[in-house]
C-alpha cells in the first residue's frame, strides 16, 4: 500500500499540487493519502482526479477579497472567507467532483488537532460533508481561523500536532511512501513571536493546545530528520520531494504561485521512475 504524505502551509502546497497533477498525468493514484491543512485540502482534488483544479483556485481567487481579506474577520472571525472557500467555490464556482471522489477505493486521512488534548486525530476523509467541515478543521490555524466543531469535539489545524504525518502512515502499514514537503531542503522551524501570542491566547481555555503550539518547532524538525533518515536508509521505499525555491505561506503574487506549481510538476516528472517503483 503506497502512501502519499502531504505537508500543509497555506499557499505553499501549490507546489504539492504540481506534484499531484504530474501523478494524475501518469495515471498514478495512491491507495493511501494523508496530510494536514492546505496540503490535504489540495489532496482532495487529486483523489477526485481534477487535474489543474488547485492551480485554477489559486489563479482565480488568491486575490479575491471574498477569499482572503481582513474584512472577513467581521463575518467569520477569519481572514479567510470560510463559507466562500469551503462552500461557494467547491459547490458553485469551481465544482468539486463528488462522484469521482466517492468512487475512490483507497483511504484518505485528514489530520486535525484536538483542542482539549493537543493531540492529532485522523479523520476519515470519506466522511467529508458538502460544507467541507473537516477541511475547515484541518486549516484552523489559531489567530487566522476560528476552531471547527465536529460532533462534540473542537479542532484546530492538524499541522500543529503532526505537520508531516509519515509516522502515522507507517503505523497504518504504508511501507513505501512519497513524502511531499513544502519547505526547501535544510529548512528548520523556529519559534516565532506569533506562536507565543497564539499560545498565550489559548492557554486559559485550551492549555494542551497552547503547549502543542510551543512544541511544534521541535516536533516539526524531528519529523523532517526522520524523513531524511528514511531517504538515507530506505531509499527504495521513500521518495522525498521538496521545493528548491521557497515561497511565502501567504504569497499573493500569482506568478510565484504558478512557478511553485510548475516546479512541483517538474520535480515529480524528473523522479517519476522512482515514484513508480513505490507501486511495485
Amino acid at each position: 500500500m503506497p502512501g502519499l504524505i502531504l505537508e500543509g502551509g497555506t499557499f505553499r502546497p501549490i507546489f504539492s499540487s504540481g506534484v499531484m497533477d504530474a501523478l494524475l498525468d501518469h495515471d498514478l493514484m495512491f491507495d493511501y493519502v494523508i496530510g494536514v491543512s492546505a496540503g490535504i485540502t489540495d489532496g482532495f482534488s487529486y483523489v477526485s482526479r481534477q487535474r489543474g483544479r488547485n492551480l485554477e483556485v489559486a489563479r482565480r481567487f488568491r486575490n479575491d477579497k471574498r477569499y482572503l481579506s481582513p474584512a472577513n474577520l467581521l463575518k467569520c472571525r477569519s481572514i479567510f472567507g470560510l463559507d466562500f472557500v469551503f462552500d461557494t467555490i467547491p459547490n458553485e464556482l469551481l465544482p468539486f467532483d463528488w462522484d469521482t471522489f466517492r468512487a475512490y477505493q483507497g483511504k484518505i486521512l485528514v489530520g486535525v488537532t484536538n483542542a482539549e488534548t493537543g493531540q492529532c486525530e485522523y479523520l476519515d476523509g470519506k466522511d467529508l460533508d458538502e460544507k467541507c467541515t473537516m477541511l475547515r478543521a484541518t486549516c484552523s490555524l489559531p489567530v487566522y481561523f476560528p476552531p471547527a466543531r465536529i460532533g462534540d469535539k473542537i479542532y484546530y489545524d492538524g499541522g500543529i500536532s503532526d505537520s508531516i504525518p509519515i509516522r502515522k502512515a507507517i503505523a497504518d502499514g504504508s511501507r513505501k511512501n512519497l513524502i511531499v514537503l513544502t519547505q526547501p531542503k535544510g529548512y528548520r522551524k523556529k519559534i516565532k513571536r506569533r506562536d507565543h501570542a497564539a499560545a498565550a491566547a489559548l492557554h486559559r481555555k485550551f492549555p494542551a493546545m497552547a503547549e502543542a503550539i510551543l512544541n511544534r518547532p521541535k516536533m516539526y524538525n524531528d519529523t523532517v530528520c526522520f524523513c531524511e533518515h528514511l531517504v538515507q536508509y530506505q531509499p527504495q521505499n521513500t521518495v522525498l520531494l521538496q521545493p528548491e525555491t521557497p515561497i511565502n505561506s501567504f504569497e499573493s503574487d500569482v506568478d510565484k504561485l504558478v512557478a511553485a506549481y510548475d516546479e512541483g510538476y517538474r520535480l515529480a516528472e524528473e523522479r517519476m521512475d522512482e515514484i513508480r517503483k513505490l507501486f511495485d
